[in-house]
């Protein structure tokens, strides 16, 4: 069953026509993976997904719901597609903790007991239980992307949305960040990833995308992606980063 169907999906930006026809449905508990050069389209996409840019033209159906058309409420909608930024995007006045529970509260409704409850559970899990209470200007570049994984999981979404998780890291703390992606991805989370991570997108990814000027240019399983893609311009974009 599709969580997410998107249909014919356009957005430009001034004369700069960034998504120009995309459909791609996504299934509950799949892993896809968006794999292109920069440019390509892949981040606007996900933006899309989630409504932090309004498609120009198409339709995006979460759960059979139109939700471009249809009159929502935008951040209960959100709540629903965790989003995961390359550059954390945390408030850093607050803990860490405050940074997790802030959302549940005000979205959700949860009293601030269920949210610190929820969010230590969270915390503990992508390994930070004990910085609970830092302030996340002290925190390490690896260890801000995890309480941003953590604050996304306290909203119980549906669908976690990631977006070059790890490029603004340094080398040495990537792979801290990659295991806690792949221990929820063996969770079942449904998930739809842009990375440059190519050897951890042929591990997690049940399908990979190659993107292409605006364009799905190519769609195949890891293992075909990643050994025999049946597509000129993905075997040309593999050879150059792999």
């Amino acid at each position: 069953m599709s969580v997410l169907k998107l249909r014919n999906i356009h957005k430009k930006f001034n004369h700069n026509h960034v998504l120009k026809g995309i459909d791609l449905d996504i299934d509950k508990g799949e892993v896809v993976t968006l794999i292109g050069s920069s440019g390509s389209g892949k981040s606007t996409l996900l933006r899309c997904i989630n409504l932090l840019e309004r498609p120009d033209d198409g339709v995006i159906f979460f759960n059979g719901k139109d939700i471009i058309n249809a009159d929502l409420n935008v951040d209960q909608f959100r709540a629903n597609l965790g989003m995961v930024f390359q550059h954390f995007n945390l408030f850093e006045n607050l803990t860490t903790i405050e940074n997790c529970i802030l959302a549940p509260i005000r979205v959700l409704g949860l009293s601030k007991a269920d949210a610190e409850q929820r969010a230590m559970k969270h915390l503990e899990n992508v390994g930070l239980s004990e910085f609970a209470n830092a302030k996340v200007t002290s925190l390490s570049g690896g260890q801000k992307q995890r309480v941003a994984i953590a604050r996304a999981l306290c909203m119980n979404p549906k669908v976690l949305l990631f977006d070059e998780p790890t490029s603004a890291l340094d080398p040495e703390v990537v792979g801290d960040v990659l295991d806690v992606i792949r221990n929820i991805a063996d969770s079942g989370m449904t998930m739809v990833i842009v990375t440059h991570e190519m050897s951890f997108a042929k591990e997690v990814s049940d399908r990979v995308v190659y993107m292409k000027d605006g364009l799905i240019e190519y769609i195949a399983d890891s293992e075909t992606m990643f050994t025999n893609p049946q597509n000129v311009h993905a075997q040309n974009f593999l050879r150059r980063v792999l």
